[in-house]
C-alpha cells in the first residue's frame, strides 16, 4: 500500500506512520517527492484493509492507496514521478538530458583504455564503460583482466574525467566494485541471480540492471524489486535485446519495452543497441529509435580497431562512427523534448 502524506507534512507525522507500519509487520520505504512524501509499505496482504483504515486517521495522512502491481516499489503507483539517479556532481540518469555511456566491451590494457576514454569523452560521452569480468559463452574465450581491469578502468575514467561502469559477476567481488566503479552493471545472465541482487540491494551505489535474454518485462521489474526492497533506490534499467527466432541480428532489440516501462515504472531506462543488434552498422539507427521511443540514454561499444578487439568487435563503433552517432542523436533528442550535451566542455550543462 501507499500512504500519501499531505503537502508539508511534518517529519514527526511521517515517523509515526513508519512506526505504525513496522508494528504491523510491514516494511516501510519513505519516498520523498518534489510535491509530497509517500510511504510505500510491503507486507502481509491479508490484513491490508484493516491497516489501511487505521492509517487514514493518522495526522498528516492525505490518503492510503493499495498497490495493485505485484512489484510494489518499482511501480508508478509507488512513485508517479520519474526517478533521477545521481551519478556524480551534476550528472544524472533519468532527467531531461540524454545520457551517453560508451567504451570498449573489454578492458584490454591501460594505454588503449585511456585512449578510448579520452576519445569518447571528447565526442560527448558522459560515462565510460568497460568489462573487467567477462561472462563468455565459451570457457576458452577471453574472460577479462578481473580486479586489475577494474583498476585500469578507474584510472582511465579519472584521466578522461568521466565516471565508469563495469559488470559484476560474483558477490564476493563487490568490495572492489565499490572502490573502483561509479555504477555497477548486472548483466543479462545475472538478472535473476537473486543472491547477487540481495547483496547489491544493501549498498547505495547505482545499479544498471540489464534485461535477461529471455526475460519478460514483469520478470525484469521483479528483479529490480529485489534491489529496491533491500534499500537501494538507485536502479537503472537497460534494454539490451532478447532472444527470439530471428537470426539476422544477435538479439531482437525490444523497443516496445520502453513505452511499456514508462507506463509501469518510475525507474530510468537506457538502451544498448550494440548487444541488441550485434552489428556496428545497425547501432546508429537503433540508438536513435531508442531515444525516439523515450529512453533516457544509450550504452554503446567503441573500439579504434574492432577487428582486433578481444570481445564483441563486430558490434563496436570506430571513433568516427561514434562521433556521427552523437551528432545524429542531437536532433532526435530535441524532437522528443530532451537535450544532449555535446563535446568535452559539456556546454549545455
Amino acid at each position: 500500500m501507499i500512504i500519501v502524506m499531505k503537502k508539508g507534512a511534518k517529519d514527526d507525522c511521517i515517523k509515526k506512520v513508519v512506526e505504525a507500519l513496522e508494528n504491523e509487520g510491514y516494511k516501510p520505504h519513505t519516498i520523498y517527492g518534489v510535491e509530497r512524501t509517500v510511504v510505500a509499505a510491503v507486507g502481509d496482504e491479508r490484513k491490508k484493509v484493516d491497516v489501511m483504515e487505521k492509517l487514514k486517521a493518522f495526522e498528516g495522512v492525505e490518503n492510503v492507496i493499495p498497490i495493485l502491481k505485484p512489484y510494489k516499489l518499482a511501480s508508478k503507483e509507488a512513485k508517479p514521478e520519474k526517478t533521477k539517479i545521481k551519478i556524480k556532481d551534476d550528472l544524472y540518469i533519468g532527467g531531461d538530458e540524454i545520457t551517453i555511456i560508451a567504451g570498449p566491451c573489454s578492458v584490454e590494457g591501460e594505454e588503449i583504455t585511456v585512449e578510448i576514454a579520452k576519445e569518447v569523452k571528447k565526442a560527448g560521452a558522459h560515462i565510460l564503460r568497460g568489462g573487467a569480468f567477462k561472462p563468455r559463452t565459451s570457457p576458452y574465450s577471453f574472460q577479462g583482466f578481473g580486479i586489475e581491469g577494474l583498476k585500469i578502468l578507474a584510472r582511465a575514467g579519472k584521466e578522461a574525467g568521466t565516471p565508469v561502469i563495469s559488470e559484476i559477476l560474483d558477490k564476493h567481488d563487490l568490495p572492489f566494485f565499490i572502490e573502483y566503479v561509479d555504477i555497477i552493471q548486472v548483466g543479462a545472465r545475472n538478472m535473476q541471480n537473486f543472491a547477487l541482487l540481495k547483496e547489491l540491494s544493501k549498498i547505495n551505489k547505482p545499479i544498471l540492471l540489464k534485461r535477461g535474454m529471455c526475460a519478460t518485462i514483469d520478470e525484469w521489474l521483479f528483479a529490480a524489486e529485489y534491489l529496491l526492497s533491500g534499500g537501494n533506490e538507485n536502479v537503472i534499467l537497460c534494454e539490451r535485446g532478447i532472444r527470439t527466432f530471428e537470426t539476422s541480428t544477435r538479439n531482437t532489440l525490444d523497443l516496445n519495452a520502453i513505452p511499456v516501462l514508462r507506463d509501469r515504472t518510475h525507474l530510468p531506462v537506457i538502451v544498448d543497441p550494440s548487444h541488441g543488434t550485434g552489428h556496428w552498422d545497425y547501432v546508429i539507427p537503433m540508438a536513435k529509435a531508442g531515444i525516439a521511443a523515450g529512453a533516457d540514454g544509450i550504452m554503446v561499444e567503441v573500439h579504434p580497431e574492432p577487428e582486433k578487439a578481444l570481445s564483441d568487435g563486430p558490434q563496436s563503433l570506430k571513433y568516427e562512427r561514434f562521433r556521427q552517432l552523437i551528432e545524429e542523436l542531437k536532433p532526435v533528442a530535441e524532437a522528443v523534448g530532451r537535450t544532449l550535451a555535446l563535446g568535452e566542455n559539456n556546454e549545455t550543462r
